[in-house]
């Protein structure tokens, strides 16, 4: 009987200390919501961007990827964010998907304009710059001194 009692206070602390692992990695994963306003920008590709990834002003995460769509008609990449709501982005503000390292991983930089009036919820950013594939460029450099040695 004494050994019933005792695996069953071992159980119920593995338990305890998985649940503490799973609530340490949700705070980590930073996975609730940012509750802020919802903006959008319009790039011709997403470079390997994904839902949950951070949208950063210098380099200070601001946000978050929320959603991604194809338009069906213009077939442009309509990448959703949420915003901190204390956070106001110019109107003339422009946004570039930018690789966090070589190893991968990319977020959304909002580079902020000089404007006075401010993007408010549902508003569209079409001045972006879509990322620059590493794989494209060495190509480019190969290719390029091969067809100089001719």
């Amino acid at each position: 009987m004494h050994r019933n009692t005792l695996e069953t206070v071992m159980g119920a602390i593995v338990l305890l200390a998985a649940a503490g692992f799973v609530a340490l990695a949700y705070e980590a994963a930073d996975v609730k919501g940012s509750g802020g306003y919802e903006i959008a920008a319009e790039f011709g590709s997403t470079g390997g961007l994904s839902v949950g990834d951070d949208v950063r002003i210098s380099g200070i995460k601001v946000g978050q990827i929320t959603a991604q769509q194809l338009d069906p008609i213009t077939y442009v990449a309509k990448v959703s964010m949420a915003i901190e709501p204390t956070i106001k982005i110019p109107s003339d503000s422009s946004a570039r998907i930018t690789a966090a390292s070589l190893l991968g991983g990319n977020y959304l930089e909002l580079m902020p304009g000089a404007a006075t009036d401010t993007l408010g919820a549902g508003a569209v950013i079409y001045d972006t710059r879509d990322p620059i594939s590493l794989s494209d460029l060495l190509g480019k450099a190969v290719f390029s001194s091969n067809n100089s040695a001719n």
